[in-house]
Parts: C-alpha cells; structure tokens; sequence
C-alpha cells in the first residue's frame, strides 16, 4: 500500500523509520507533523512561481515546470540528506494535500528500492483530526487547576510535581509565553497552528485515568488561544490555590522576570498600555523605579496594584471550587520542593 489514512494517534506515532514534509519552508515553518523533516520539493518561491503560471498561462504549463523543478529538488535531497539511508528504509511522505508534490517524491523514493508511502489527505488530514480532537468533542480528561497570584510559582510547582508522578499539563512552556503581561520570552511564539499540534499531542499522552493538573490561565497566553473545550473544561475544574506573603512573590518574580526588567526600554514600552488601564500616575512611578533600578518595589506594586486585582476580578467571575488553599512563607527552592509534596498530596486527595 502505497498511501494510508492515519488516525491522529497515528500521526503522532507513526509506522515509518522518518516522515518528511515536502510542502514549503514557510508552510512547514507554520506547523507541521511533529518530528517530520523538511525537504521542500518546491521552495517557497519556486510555489509561488508555478501558482502563477497556473492561473495565468496553464494549468499544463504549470504542471510541466513544477515537475522539473520537483524531480530537481528531490534528486538533491537523495543526493544529500538521504545519501545514507540503507536499503531497507521506510519513508513516510506529505504535503498539503496528499497530491502531486508528495506522490511524485514518494514515486521517485520507491523506484529507487525504498518502501515510501504517502499519507492520504497530506498535512490538510492532520490538521483537520487536531482540529477535531480539540475542538469537536469534550476532552476525555479530569482537570485540576493549580492557581494563585502571580509569583506564587506555579509554572515552577509543575516540574516537581511531575517528578511526584502527579501528571502535568504545561500550556505555558508549550505556547513558550509566561502567561502576563510582561511575559514574553526571548523565542517568539509559536503559530496557532503549531500550539494546537503541541497541546493536541501533549493531551493524547495524558492518562484519562489520572487527573491532571494545568496552572490557572486566562483564555489567551500571550496572543495564543486556548481551544474553546480546553478553557472550558479548565474553568469548571476545582482549583488547587497558591498562597504567600508579597515579599516573598516581589522577589520570586524579581528572579523569574529578570530578563525583561533588565531590559529597561522593552519594560518600559509594555508597561505603556496599561495607563489606560490603570492611571498614567502608576505607570509614572513605576517607571520611576525602573529609573532607579529598584527592582523588589517594582515587583511589589506590579504584583499588588496590576496582577492582583485582575486575577481577583477573573476568580470571582469564574468562581471556582476552591479544592484547597496551601500557604506557603517562602518560594525559595526548599520551600518549592516542601509545597510540591503538598500539592500532590491534595491532588490525590482530589483524585479520590
């Protein structure tokens, strides 16, 4: 057989020693099958180019022009890339649909001994079954949320909690933004498409029997959205609440943030939108301590005067079940380690 039809589960683990995306760079760079490999057989201007015969010349002339370039280019890829695969080698190959461009790869594959085979629907089949997996039906997944003020360490909680066998879900790490804001990373986002596969991924390797916990989010990290099912189900689900003095979270964040508040233009210019949120005298004497470099009073009135009341405001229109509020003094790592043993106990307390 040389096409197959893949379930999701499929894509994300399938039956094939290395599956290759033959669609563009740019189309690739959008998202793609985890763990595929790019090889463009027609690169992004070598597509745009043929498009336009296409709709301007002839559908013929394009064709003929897109084979030349489509058999040059995969003959590079087996000249380079592929050099070394052995005899007994099977490829599993896509493209946007499952057409032209992955079939005569997988054609020119085949008639050199490999066993290459095409995936039936090509990209446009993944994505609709992520589509459907995260959109379509509930999530078969019993949620707990682990909230708190921001710099109570949450995002920190997850990996330890991991190491505790309790079964985690980190939607920040996954749409790499720390959720604020003043959270962006040094990496950009990625697209909506790429935190979709992630997050569609990250959910299939849950275990529906075990509870999973996710930190307490609104419906966007950063500009990426939450699926309506997902953010659903997170706001009906008891949360787990995170307490600690303000000086302890002022220097957890002092320590977390330290990236954007040594960048003083960047701090200063994210902080503009909230004068209209706040008051232009906020944002003043906040960029007066920015001036004076006085860092614990900036984390101090960012947390008490900006993140606070929002995540207040968010809990009483939400109104969750609270499941169990957990106070902790200090966020230093002993401390960290002390609240994880904790939180995973009233996990499994939850979980019964």
């Amino acid at each position: 057989m040389t096409r197959v039809k893949l379930s999701l589960d499929q894509f994300f683990a399938p039956d094939a020693d290395t599956v290759i995306d033959v669609r563009s760079p740019s189309e690739f760079a959008e998202d793609h099958v985890p763990g595929a490999i790019s090889l463009p057989v027609l690169n992004d201007e070598e597509r745009a180019r043929v498009g336009t015969i296409y709709k301007q010349v002839s559908p013929f002339e394009a064709r003929k022009i897109g084979a030349s370039l489509v058999f040059r280019n995969a003959a590079a890829h087996v000249e380079g890339p592929l050099a070394d695969r052995p005899k007994g080698w099977r490829p599993l190959v896509y493209c946007w649909r499952g057409g032209q461009r992955s079939g005569a790869f997988a054609w020119m594959l085949r008639e050199i001994g490999w066993d290459a085979r095409t995936v039936d629907g090509g990209y446009r089949a993944f994505r609709r079954a992520v589509q459907s997996y995260l959109y379509d039906a509930p999530l078969p997944l019993r949620i707990v949320q682990l909230g708190g003020h921001t710099g109570t360490a949450k995002t920190a909680l997850l990996p330890l909690l991991a190491a505790r066998g309790v079964q985690v879900l980190d939607l920040e790490g996954l749409a790499q933004h720390r959720g604020s804001l003043l959270g962006a990373r040094s990496e950009a986002q990625p697209s909506q498409k790429t935190f979709e596969t992630r997050l569609a991924q990250a959910l299939c390797r849950c275990d529906p029997a075990q509870v999973l916990v996710v930190e307490a989010e609104s419906s966007k990290i950063g500009r990426l959205i939450l699926p309506p099912g997902l953010w659903q189900a997170m706001k009906a689900a008891p949360i787990i609440e995170i307490t600690a003095p303000i000086d302890a979270r002022a220097r957890y964040l002092a320590e977390a943030y330290d990236d954007i508040l040594s960048d003083a233009d960047t701090l200063r210019a994210r902080l503009q939108p909230l004068r209209f949120h706040r008051s232009h005298a906020l944002v003043d004497r906040w960029e007066g301590m920015i001036a004076e470099g006085a860092r614990l009073s900036l984390c101090r009135s960012l947390a008490e005067d900006h993140y606070d009341p929002a995540y207040d405001k968010g809990q009483e229109a939400r109104a969750p079940v609270v499941a169990a509020r957990l106070t902790t003094e200090s966020l230093d790592p002993p401390a960290l380690e002390i609240l994880a043993d904790r939180v995973a106990e009233a996990v499994q307390t939850i979980a019964i």
